[in-house]
C-alpha cells in the first residue's frame, strides 16, 4: 500500500512517502523552493504546501495522485482549543512578563488560530489542486504530536520502546508520552497550550535578537559560554506536574539580562562571552548576561526533560526512548538524558522537527492499515542525480572538470592542503543536519577554520562546527554519548589528548557534535576518512553544512554551483567529478 504524509501547517513543509511499510521518499519543501523552513512574508508565513515535495516523492516512486491508498495530514483541525491563543506573525510580545501566545490574538492581529483551522480544513481541496487525481477522500487529518510520536517510534530500530514528544505547539497540546507497544501507541500524558517549553525557548529565542522558530540552535551554543546563575529562579517558573505534564509560568525576559545594545566588548571578552553578533536585531553585541541567560534556560530545560522521562520509565519499564518534536533536537539536552537519565537508549528522529511529521503521519496511516513497518535505515531520502546528469550541469555551467580515478585520494589531498571543499553526493539529508551528502568539509587542525567556515557560511563567530569520523575509531577521540552516532543529534566530550589535535570542531566547553560513519553504509566518506588520515594522521574531517545565512542546504546541482560561485569555497566536488577554484577559466 502506498501512504503520501504532508507537513503544512507551522513551519518546515514537507512530503513523505511509505509504500508497502518502507520509507521510499522524503523531502522539505524548502530544498525545491529555496524558502528557508518555507517562510514566506507575513501574513502566510509557515502555510506553505509542499506541492514541489509531494509532486517529487511520487514521481521517484513512479506513482500517480490516483495511486495513493492515503493521505495523512499532520495537524487535526477538529483538536483545536477555543481559545488556545497562539502567537502568529511577528505579533508585539506585550506586557511585561506575558508570553505572546497568551494575548488576546483579535487586539493585535487576525484571528491566526481561526485562520490556520481554515486553512487545514480546506487542506484536501488545496492538496487535489496541486495533485491532479487525488482524491480528496483519501486524506486523513493525524494529530500532529501523534505524528510526531509516529515519526520516532516507528521510524526506531526498537519494536516497543517509550516516545516523548516536545515542541512549540500543536493543535491545543505542547507534548506527548506515550508508549509504543508492537507498533501501537498509548498516551499516557499531554500537555495543554499555553504551557509549552518549546515556546518558552522560542520566547528566549527572539529575545536575544534571534529569528523565533528558525535559531533555536543558536541559543543552544551560546549557553555553552555562560553561567547558569539564574537556574534557581526559573525553577520557579519551569517546573513539573508529577503527572507527566509541567508547567511554564510568564517570564519577563529583560529582568534576566539586559535589553540588546552594544554591550561591553572588552568585559565580554574577558568573562568569555563571544563578543560580536553577527546577525542580531539591531547590531546589538552579545553580552555575558546573555550567555548566561541562555545556560540557565538550556540547563533548565534539561532537568525538566530529566523529570519527564523518569515518569514515563516508570509508567512503561521500556528498555528504549524514542523522540521527536523541534525540543529533540537539542542535543546537548539528548545527551544529558542518556546520560543521566534512566532509558538504556535513546533514538531520536533524524527530522525531529515538523518536517517529521510528514513521515510519522505516513507511517501512522501504513500501520493503521495492517502494513508491517519497516525501521528506517538512513537519512538519505532525497533527491539525486546521475553521473551523467551531473557531468552535463558542469559542462552547461562552462567549468573546468576532471573525473579523477580515486576521488576519495584526491579530495584527502585538498583537505589535507587546507582547502575548503563543497561536497555533493548521492541522496540529499531530510532534516536539518549535513551528514555527508551536502557537506562542507574541511581540516580540523587548523583552529582558524572555525572562524574560516563561519565566514563563508555567514554565520555567528560562536557557533561550533562538527567532526565526521569512522564509527570504528570514534571511541578512541570521543567519550560520552552515544557511539555510533550517524544522525549529530547528541554531542561527546573530546578526549583531553585529541582537543588540540583537532582544534576546529571542539567546542568552548570541549565537547563536539560527532557524525559517524559505517564503512559498511558510506564506503566513499570511509575512503575519504581514510585517505584524509594517511597524510595528516588524523581520522576526523569538518562537516558542516552546504549553505549560505538565511539559504536551505544545497539540494540540487544548480544548488551546488550557485554556493560555489558565491562563497569563498576552494573545491567543488559534484558527484565523481572535481572543480578547483585555481582552474576555473584556466582552460
Amino acid at each position: 500500500m502506498r501512504f503520501l504524509g504532508i507537513n503544512a501547517i507551522f513551519h518546515d513543509p514537507a512530503a513523505a512517502l511509505v509504500v508497502d511499510g518502507e520509507v521510499v521518499a522524503a523531502a522539505e519543501e524548502e530544498r525545491f523552493s529555496r524558502r528557508k523552513h518555507g517562510k514566506r512574508p507575513v501574513p502566510f508565513s509557515a502555510w506553505e504546501l509542499p506541492e514541489l515535495a509531494a509532486a517529487w516523492c511520487l514521481r521517484q516512486a513512479g506513482l500517480r495522485p490516483e495511486d495513493l491508498d492515503g493521505v495523512a495530514y499532520s495537524y487535526d483541525p477538529d483538536l483545536v482549543a477555543p481559545g488556545a491563543g497562539d502567537p502568529g506573525p511577528r505579533r508585539p510580545s506585550g506586557r511585561a512578563g506575558a508570553r505572546s501566545w497568551d494575548l488576546p490574538a483579535r487586539d493585535t492581529a487576525p484571528d491566526w488560530e481561526e485562520l490556520r483551522t481554515t486553512y487545514a480544513r480546506r487542506a484536501p481541496a488545496f492538496l487535489a489542486t496541486a495533485l491532479p487525481g487525488l482524491d480528496t477522500a483519501q486524506v486523513r487529518y493525524v494529530p500532529h504530536h501523534v505524528a510526531h510520536a509516529a515519526s520516532a517510534g516507528l521510524a526506531a530500530p526498537y519494536r516497543d520502546s517509550a516516545v516523548l514528544v516536545c515542541d512549540g505547539r500543536g493543535e491545543a497540546v505542547s507534548h506527548l508520552a506515550g508508549h509504543y507497544r508492537g507498533g501501537d501507541l498509548t498516551v499516557l500524558a499531554a500537555q495543554e497550550l499555553p504551557h509549552s517549553l518549546g515556546l518558552m525557548y522560542e520566547e528566549l529565542t527572539e529575545h536575544l535578537g534571534f529569528l523565533r522558530s528558525s535559531d533555536e540552535y543558536k541559543v543552544m551554543a551560546l549557553a555553552s559560554y555562560g553561567e547558569p546563575r539564574h537556574l534557581g529562579a526559573l525553577r520557579e517558573l519551569i517546573y513539573t506536574t508529577g503527572d507527566g505534564g509541567f508547567r511554564v509560568e510568564p517570564i519577563d525576559w529583560s529582568g534576566y539580562a539586559k535589553a540588546l545594545g552594544r554591550g561591553d566588548t572588552e568585559a565580554d571578552e574577558r568573562d568569555g562571552a563571544p563578543a560580536g553578533g553577527g546577525g542580531l536585531a539591531h547590531g546589538g553585541t552579545l553580552t555575558s548576561d546573555h550567555a548566561d541567560l541562555a545556560a540557565s534556560v538550556q540547563a533548565r530545560l534539561e532537568e525538566v526533560l530529566l523529570e519527564l522521562a523518569s515518569w514515563l520509565h516508570g509508567r512503561t519499564g521500556e528498555r528504549y526512548l524514542t523522540m521527536a518534536g523541534g525540543v529533540a533536537l537539542n542535543c546537548v539536552a539528548n545527551t544529558r538524558l542518556l546520560a543521566e537519565g534512566p532509558f538504556e537508549d535513546i533514538w531520536v528522529q533524524p527530522a525531529a522537527g515538523d518536517a517529521g511529521t510528514a513521515l510519522g503521519g505516513a507511517l501512522y496511516l501504513a500501520h493503521l492499515y495492517g502494513e508491517p513497518v519497516a525501521p528506517m535505515t538512513g537519512a538519505d531520502l532525497g533527491r539525486e542525480w546521475t553521473e551523467e546528469e551531473l557531468g552535463a550541469w558542469l559542462t552547461g555551467a562552462r567549468l573546468p572538470f576532471r573525473r579523477p580515478r580515486d576521488l576519495a585520494g584526491a579530495v584527502a589531498e585538498d583537505l589535507a592542503a587546507d582547502r575548503i571543499v563543497a561536497w555533493f553526493q548521492g541522496r540529499s539529508e531530510y532534516g536539518p543536519r549535513a551528514l555527508g551528502r551536502r557537506s562542507l568539509l574541511a581540516h580540523p587542525g587548523r583552529a582558524a577554520n572555525t572562524e574560516r567556515l563561519n565566514a563563508v557560511k555567514g554565520r555567528e563567530p560562536f557557533r561550533p562546527i562538527a567532526p565526521m569520523v569512522l564509527a570504528d575509531r570514534a571511541h578512541e577521540i570521543f567519550t560520552r554519548g552515544p557511539l555510533p552516532s550517524p544522525y549529530m543529534l547528541f554531542v561527546h566530550d573530546v578526549r583531553p589528548e585529541w582537543r588540540d589535535r583537532i582544534p576546529a570542531v571542539v567546542h568552548t566547553d570541549g565537547t563536539a557534535r560527532v557524525q559517524t560513519v559505517d564503512r559498511a553504509a558510506e564506503p566513499l566518506l570511509a575512503g575519504l576518512l581514510d585517505a584524509f588520515e594517511a597524510r595528516t594522521g588524523l581520522p576526523v574531517v569538518v562537516n558542516t553544512s552546504l549553505n549560505t545565512a538565511g539559504r536551505p542546504m544545497v539540494d540540487d546541482p544548480r544548488d551546488a554551483l550557485e554556493c560555489f560561485g558565491s562563497a569563498p569555497v576552494d573545491v567543488l566536488v559534484l558527484g565523481p567529478y572535481i572543480v578547483r577554484r585555481g582552474e576555473v577559466g584556466a582552460s
